[in-house]
């Protein structure tokens, strides 16, 4: 596992972490207010998350995929983060 992938291990299990903390104040019936903070929190910790996975993988698969000169390889990467991006809610 390289650095930047035990750095990102740690923060997934930071979010989860958060997750449960959320999860608690829900059922001790905590202000709607927190709650809804403590989720947004989470989801822009996520989106950092995310947004840096993907930038690996644009650095390392996409990159591979364009020195091979293979059309239909370089066609699937596209097409998988054309796919990806377009799901992607804010």
């Amino acid at each position: 596992m390289e650095h930047g992938d035990r750095d990102r291990v740690k923060r997934l299990n930071r979010i989860e972490g958060q997750v449960r903390g959320i999860r608690k104040m829900v059922d001790e019936g905590r202000y709607c207010i927190d709650i809804a903070q403590q989720i947004k929190a989470v989801r822009a910790a996520l989106k950092r998350v995310g947004i840096e996975i993907l930038d690996g993988h644009l650095r390392t698969c996409v990159t591979t995929a364009i020195q091979s000169r293979d059309k239909a390889q370089i066609e699937t990467k596209m097409g998988e983060i054309k796919n990806l991006l377009g799901s992607w809610e804010d």
